[in-house]
């Protein structure tokens, strides 16, 4: 029997209009009635995944930021953080502004961006998103390398954007030469740079051994690259039906698309 149900968020519990369908919230209503953990494992920002865990009723501890921080929200306490070291995000930083691409950053409570670069975050990349402004504080910088360097942030991730799929692809090789930092996308047309060692599965485990729970006792929800590395660290990887080829082939099982219900469907199916 399954301990703990991990969840991604965007693609797999949230729908394109990146809402919690009815069907899905009410599964898991029913998973936690009967004593089984729901997590959110997300690539997003600390109080975005809070945002959610509060409207579902989640008391696990979120893995954020692609599993750079584990941090419960009611009491805020930090269980896991792995940051970016400066040097490394200077790097980052020198390979974006030399190609001319965008891309913006995550510390635990905020996300940080280029002020000249203030209206693709505006008007592209957080379209569609509703409610945003009471999710994530978005502090525009007036001059970033000075910024961080000054202020000793504690960067969790990078997110490089760029509907270029082949200069995306460059820039990959070119990030890869930076030798502490790992390397990952979340969709089509985006890069996520994490510190060395961070990945949702590792943070599943962290995760589990802070709640003595076993591998074999642990299922997660996936529909991205992102969340392939999930499928090391449990039982049971379900892919979406709305996921990417790869990931589909790869999984142990598959359901219905997340405009579909496919959380739910798949824990009435396996885990009910």
């Amino acid at each position: 029997m399954y301990k703990l149900v991990v969840l991604d968020m965007d693609g797999t519990l949230l729908n394109s209009e990146n809402e919690v369908s009815q069907e899905n919230k009410n599964a898991l209503k029913k998973v936690q009635e009967v004593g089984i953990k729901v997590a959110i494992a997300t690539g997003r920002i600390f109080t975005s995944a809070r945002f959610y865990a509060e409207i579902l009723g989640i008391q696990t501890p979120i893995i954020a930021c692609n599993g750079a921080l584990i941090r419960n929200y009611h009491d805020n306490k930090v269980l896991y953080s792995n940051s970016i070291d400066l040097e490394d995000a200077l790097k980052i930083i020198e390979i974006c502004r030399k190609n001319d691409i965008y891309f913006h950053f995550y510390d635990q409570e905020k996300l940080y961006v280029d002020r000249q670069k203030i209206n693709y975050l505006d008007t592209y990349y957080w379209k569609g998103r509703k409610r945003i402004n009471e999710v994530i504080h978005i502090e525009p910088l007036d001059d970033v390398v000075s910024f961080i360097t000054n202020n000793n942030l504690e960067i969790l991730k990078f997110v490089i954007v760029d509907e270029d799929r082949e200069k995306l692809e460059t820039l990959r090789k070119d990030f890869n030469s930076i030798q502490n930092i790992e390397v990952d996308k979340s969709w089509y047309n985006n890069l996520e740079i994490m510190n060395q060692g961070v990945s949702k599965g590792r943070a599943i485990s962290k995760l589990a051994g802070v709640m003595d729970i076993k591998r074999e006792e642990i299922i997660a929800f996936g529909d991205n690259y992102n969340d392939l590395s999930m499928k090391d660290h449990v039982a049971a990887f379900v892919a979406m039906g709305n996921s990417e080829e790869e990931v589909k082939n790869k999984a142990d099982y598959l359901t219905d698309s997340n405009d579909q219900h496919g959380v739910a469907r798949g824990i009435e199916k396996l885990v009910l």
